[in-house]
């Protein structure tokens, strides 16, 4: 059973954008002023919620970081799917995942530098979550035990080796900033990897290769990819879950018509939903095709590049 907010909406929509909003909030906050400076107030403002409403999502500011990399992993993961690298010999399988982590991590330096750097500096229940990941990384690396007569002397601390100098290796990048990009790794990183499991030979193959010509179409995650500017903060507004269902809609249809965007946000009230598209074509967000409409026929609503943006923000899902 779906319990109401105030607001006639079921709670749990109400507080899956809510969690969203905070958890981008927080890798703003974090990224800004570090794991152990980040407040929760400075959390929530980002999000534009109350200290109330956070905690009533995570328990405190540990467990949002904890969301935060497993929801950061599943991403990852998800992409490792779409690369299809399941069916490959180790090696190219291997390589394949890195490139893709690589690219995930540069696609999205917000959320590199506060999963990689800044948890670091988490507590108990946050170092345990990314030891599980890293866990996870050296079982795929593991596998290079049954490639070769010479791996027989590795065993699993060999894998759990290699990811954490990779891991580390990343880390220092971040760390200080710097402008490369750590796809650019690829080469180094694979020569390290494949060494203790193939020998010399194989080592400097994976060096000499060049980059793919092109690269893993990363999704970038609207709920947390978080840029070097908010566009919530560029709104002056309160962004409604009603609100964010009709940026969905118009960015899922461009074209749509107001009684198409009322029906697909559940507004039933056509005064209500005009007045909303109103205010939102006067903030920028949303563009009425005016000018090449017909005399009688339907309004036809796309977003502007804001709205866009704004839209991928909030990742409010349009099956719910």
């Amino acid at each position: 059973m779906r319990i109401p907010s105030r607001s006639g909406l079921p709670r749990d929509e109400v507080l899956e954008i809510q969690r969203s909003r905070l958890l981008a909030g927080a890798v703003g906050a974090i990224d800004e002023h570090g794991y152990m400076a980040a407040t929760v107030a400075q959390i929530a403002g980002r999000a534009r919620v109350s200290r109330r409403t956070f905690y009533e999502l995570f328990v405190d500011r540990e467990a949002c970081l904890v969301a935060l990399l497993e929801d950061v992993y599943a991403l990852v993961c998800d992409d490792l799917r779409a690369a299809d690298l399941e069916q490959l010999p180790w090696c190219e399988r291997v390589r394949g995942g890195l490139l893709t982590i690589l690219s995930f991590l540069d696609h999205e330096p917000a959320l590199a530098r506060v999963c990689v750097v800044q948890a670091l500096r988490g507590g108990p229940a946050v170092l345990a979550q990314r030891e599980a990941i890293l866990t996870r990384l050296a079982g795929v690396l593991d596998k290079g035990r049954e490639q070769s007569s010479r791996a027989n002397d590795c065993t699993p601390l060999t894998a759990e080796g290699l990811v954490g100098a990779a891991f580390g290796i990343v880390h220092a990048r971040l760390a200080r900033g710097e402008a490369e990009r750590l796809v650019d790794l690829l080469g180094e990183l694979m020569a390290m990897i494949v060494l203790p499991y193939q020998g010399q030979a194989a080592a400097r193959r994976e060096q000499a290769l060049p980059m793919p010509a092109s690269m893993p179409s990363t999704r970038r995650t609207p709920a947390l990819a978080v840029g070097e500017r908010d566009p919530l903060q560029q709104v002056p507004m309160r962004v409604t879950y009603r609100t964010a269902k009709v940026l969905h809609g118009i960015a899922e249809r461009p074209g749509i018509s107001n009684r198409e965007i009322a029906d697909y946000a559940g507004i039933h009230d056509q005064g209500q939903i005009s007045k909303l598209l109103a205010r939102l074509q006067r903030l920028g967000l949303a563009a009425n095709q005016d000018g090449k409409r017909q005399k009688g026929e339907p309004n036809a609503w796309s977003l502007t590049p804001l709205g866009e943006r704004i839209a991928q923000r909030l990742n409010v899902n349009a099956d719910k």
